[in-house]
């Protein structure tokens, strides 16, 4: 998917929401935990549900790949599952040297069919350029994440700037908004006035909304730019919004509360 259909997928469905199918095999719904293929069944059932509110998937790969053969199987079919009018993202969190790198670019755009890939870029370009070469795909790297530990070091100062501003300074010059995005935490609202200084038209990957407590409204005024340029993510208060078997009906439920706001922000224009 390119820059231009997202964009597009956005302001047609008046939404930026991105639906993470972080789907933990323990917190399956009581009838799916004996089916053989109960985390596809799961996420199968989301999907239907959520797809018309909104305009991408983020799998978090360490979720299926704890479970072996039969993780990746479920995956696999889920990402082959997602429409294409969606974007899929690989919530997989790679960066290794190039050889490597090279190899889990092959894995998730080549293997399987993912438009974006979450990548860490603290060993440098040589570890990011092998996903940078795919045409069409994204490469989505850590700018500013949520956790309590990103004061260790990507809000260190260094030298004139703090980590993470270096980051973003120096790997918006790999790249371009056509294949470059960041991921910037939920609550880190207060930097990203800030951050859309340094990035100011790529699109931003924001985790943290919901579950974790990151503030929509924040995020949306200070984090659009011209061309909407979010993927909001929420994971756990979307797919976990019922744990009995009307699960796919809640979700959809929360996905379209999410739509309603943010067609609400959208409707105002970029700040």
């Amino acid at each position: 998917m390119t820059r231009l259909q997202l964009i597009q997928q956005v302001n047609r469905k008046r939404t930026y929401l991105c639906v993470g199918l972080d789907t933990d095999i323990t917190r399956l719904p009581a009838h799916l935990r004996s089916h053989p293929d109960g985390i596809f069944e799961f996420n199968k059932a989301i999907i239907d549900a959520t797809k018309d509110y909104c305009v991408s998937y983020k799998i978090n790969t360490a979720f299926y790949e704890a479970l072996g053969q039969r993780g990746w199987a479920a995956m696999e079919k889920t990402v082959n599952y997602i429409p294409s009018t969606h974007f899929k993202i690989a919530d997989a969190k790679r960066g290794d040297i190039g050889n490597t790198s090279a190899h889990y670019a092959r894995a998730f755009f080549e293997a399987l069919p993912f438009d974006a890939i979450t990548v860490a870029p603290y060993m440098g370009e040589d570890s990011v350029r092998p996903f940078l070469e795919y045409k069409h795909k994204f490469t989505i790297v850590l700018g500013l994440t949520s956790n309590a530990g990103a004061k260790d070091f990507e809000l260190q100062q260094t030298g004139d700037v703090m980590l993470y501003e270096k980051v973003l300074h120096t790997v918006a010059k790999w790249g371009s908004e056509d294949n470059l995005m960041f991921v910037v935490g939920a609550t880190q609202a207060n930097e990203l006035e800030n951050i859309r200084r340094i990035v100011p038209k790529n699109f931003l990957l924001v985790p943290g909304v919901g579950a974790q407590g990151g503030s929509l409204a924040e995020v949306s005024k200070y984090g659009r730019n011209q061309d909407g340029g979010l993927l909001v993510n929420a994971s756990r208060a979307v797919i976990y919004a019922s744990a009995g078997e009307d699960f796919a009906a809640a979700a959809a439920n929360i996905a379209q509360e999410y739509q309603v706001e943010m067609s609400g922000y959208l409707g105002k224009g970029p700040q």
